[in-house]
């Protein structure tokens, strides 16, 4: 029996709805879908006991509170706990989960009726979940265990501390929101109606992870405008675009590329291409943890432009360029009381604290720079984004015991 009993079947009816979010549209959230579900935590934060249940017109995030259960005259520092309802660009339509009891560890786990298999061969990852309760998708769909791992960790958490009022806490602050996936989630975060000193995004992976370091963050957009005439009498006149943008991107490090990087080494990364001779778009994302670094690879961008603007005698070239998010080590390292109380969290618990620089961004990012320091911890999905992605419950058990165990010791911490 799994240690949570609501648990696995609340993470099963989650992964159910469709939450996919859609980078092409304007609202918030930015899909119908999101609304829905949201409307359906809110009722289930109701039904479990907690209060102030809201929805954020501003944010679209699903905001509820658990008050403090402390003596009279004792204050812990408010704590948040945060989750994002979407899912990623991938098929989510008809998800069905298969559940996998004591799994292996050796064995290929076959993906329903499609061609695919979850290999441990292939994804070594797996082999860590012997002996467990594993969850993946019948193969066709992704699973939609980021995020749906970390809302089902934190609601079944809020739910065990209803339940069990001996474990003393502070005020505790929950937030389900929209759009992580398509990066405008924490865009509109209301730091002052969310009102926590501290916070985490439960949204990380295999257990102990605990970040507190990412990348810091860019798009690029960009526009080559060519000139389209008749191949016959094209000397000296055509100008095609889609050569421009080939020449482009030959002028950018060719080794400094996701696929040949690591670590804290940054990159550029070509997300798109498309165009005819007249006209070319390409769009870009541009990512280093060193903020320097970081500036002088968009100076980078910016200055092949002007070159071959320059070259051309004309403004071929066009860039759009912004900045999505920044390394929230500049504002955690300030105080690291936040990553000081999940580090001894997880001692406390016999985890291992997993501590890494994130080659990515969590909505944690915006969010440790809008005032509130907000570090991310494991959740118990692996395999993100894709058909292989899979849920290990027993870590989501320990993700859950690992909310309770921070809310218990700020809880003994207050004054």
């Amino acid at each position: 029996m799994a240690k949570y009993e609501t648990l696995i079947p609340r993470f099963v009816s989650y992964v159910k709805k469709n939450t996919r979010s859609d980078e092409n549209s304007t609202t918030i959230p930015s899909t119908q879908s999101q609304v829905e579900f949201a409307k359906d935590l809110m009722a289930e934060l109701k039904k479990i006991g907690m209060q102030n249940v809201r929805l954020n017109d501003q944010s679209g995030y699903v905001f509820a509170t658990l008050p403090s259960n402390l003596p009279a005259g004792k204050i812990a520092k408010k704590v948040g706990f945060i989750s994002h309802m979407d899912t990623a660009d991938f098929n989510a339509e008809n998800v069905q989960p298969q559940i996998i009891e004591n799994y292996d560890g050796e064995s290929d786990i076959k993906l329903g009726d499609t061609e695919y298999s979850l290999s441990p061969k292939e994804f070594p990852n797996l082999k860590k979940s012997k002996g467990h309760t594993v969850i993946t998708t019948s193969g066709d769909t992704l699973l939609g265990a980021d995020d749906k791992c970390g809302i089902a960790d934190i609601m079944t958490a809020m739910e065990y501390l209803i339940n069990h009022p001996e474990i003393k806490h502070g005020e505790i602050e929950v937030g389900f929101g929209p759009d992580e996936e398509i990066g405008t989630g924490a865009d509109h975060f209301d730091t002052k109606d969310f009102g926590a000193d501290i916070a985490y995004t439960v949204d990380g992976g295999p257990i102990g992870e605990l970040e507190y370091e990412t990348f810091n963050a860019a798009s690029a957009k960009i526009t080559f405008k060519g000139k389209d005439v008749h191949p016959a009498t094209a000397k000296g006149v055509m100008v095609n675009a889609l050569k421009l943008a080939m020449e482009f991107d030959r002028q950018l490090p060719a080794d400094e590329v996701p696929e040949k990087t690591e670590g804290r080494e940054g990159f550029f990364l070509l997300l798109s291409l498309d165009g005819a001779i007249d006209e070319a778009h390409a769009a870009y994302i541009i990512r280093d943890h060193d903020r320097e670094k970081f500036e002088q690879r968009k100076q980078m961008m910016l200055a092949i432009a002007k070159k071959m603007n320059d070259e051309l005698g004309q403004e071929r070239v066009i860039i759009d360029m912004n900045d999505q998010y920044y390394n929230m080590r500049e504002v955690i390292e300030k105080d690291m009381t936040v990553v000081d109380v999940a580090k001894k969290a997880m001692e406390n618990l016999d985890i291992k604290p997993d501590i890494y620089p994130v080659r990515g961004g969590t909505d944690g990012s915006k969010i440790s720079f809008m005032g509130i320091p907000t570090p991310n911890v494991f959740t118990g999905a692996d395999n993100m984004h894709s058909r292989f992605e899979f849920a290990d419950v027993n870590t989501m058990e320990k993700a859950t015991d690992l909310v309770i165990e921070i809310a218990k010791l700020l809880g003994e911490e207050a004054e």
